[in-house]
């Protein structure tokens, strides 16, 4: 496995031979943006979490079925991805058909179809957490080997991404702060109230759930493989150190219809 440059430079040892494969393309780019994309799955989904998603995301895709999910909600996906078997008849004609992009291999879900297909500087992902815990897992294993393209998945009450080499958060104290490794990686943190320097992290050994910010916080990591879980009232500071380069506050979408 060859690390980026984030990696590299961090100058931490890695602990284990760490097997994770960081995946880069599978059908190719189908959907590029210079700005966010929020990504609707078809699972739970609220107005509420869209709009919150929008306003710091404003290109809309949807997963598959997320496009009847969209559409419900008032808005037209600037395209579809998927394997297209959970899409209606109805929401296949009111897309025109050049936005929607069937990609039929088996082996991989909608989510990180749309993960490999997407070139952008961040993804928000909504409807997509629940309630199927085996469809929750499957998206945590895409954040982690899709690691060098910036995710955010956001749930009812949590928001969660794999961390990067160098993570620099803008928290208040008391903020919770979950880190929870799906694959063997070490880190270095300065703001939180348990350190997590020396530890050994691993899924089947030790994790790090429920720590608390100091103040801001800067984690370290020695490689990819660590999930950062925190509440989701802190998605805009979230973004904001994940994809630095974006506005503050982008434009509204132009997909939003009024029907």
């Amino acid at each position: 496995m060859k690390f980026g440059q984030s990696w590299i430079s961090s100058g931490l040892p890695l602990p284990f031979v760490v097997t994770v494969t960081i995946t880069r393309r599978m059908a190719g780019i189908l959907f590029r943006a210079s700005d966010g994309v929020t990504i609707v799955g078809g699972g739970n989904v609220t107005r509420t979490a869209v709009n919150e998603a929008l306003t710091l995301a404003p290109r809309l895709v949807a997963a598959d079925g997320g496009a009847d999910r969209a559409l419900g909600l008032g808005l037209r996906p600037e395209a579809v991805i998927g394997d297209m078997d959970s899409i209606s008849a109805k929401a296949r004609t009111a897309i025109p058909a050049d936005s929607l992009h069937r990609i039929g291999d088996q082996d991989t879900t909608d989510f990180e179809k749309c993960m490999g297909a997407i070139a952008a500087p961040l993804r928000l992902a909504v409807g997509f957490s629940g309630p199927r815990a085996d469809h929750a897992l499957a998206v945590c294993n895409a954040l982690v080997r899709f690691a060098d393209r910036r995710c955010i998945v956001i749930g009812a009450r949590d928001i969660v991404f794999a961390a990067p080499g160098r993570l620099d958060l803008p928290l208040r104290a008391g903020t919770r702060v979950s880190l929870f490794p799906l694959a063997p990686v070490r880190g270095e943190s300065r703001g939180l109230a348990w350190p997590i320097d020396g530890l050994d992290f691993a899924p089947q050994g030790r994790v790090g759930t429920s720590n608390r910010a100091t103040g801001p916080v800067t984690l370290e990591m020695s490689g990819p493989g660590m999930l950062v879980i925190l509440p989701r009232r802190v998605l805009r500071q979230a973004a904001a150190a994940l994809a630095p380069g974006l506005p503050a506050d982008p434009p509204a979408p132009a997909t939003v219809r009024g029907e």
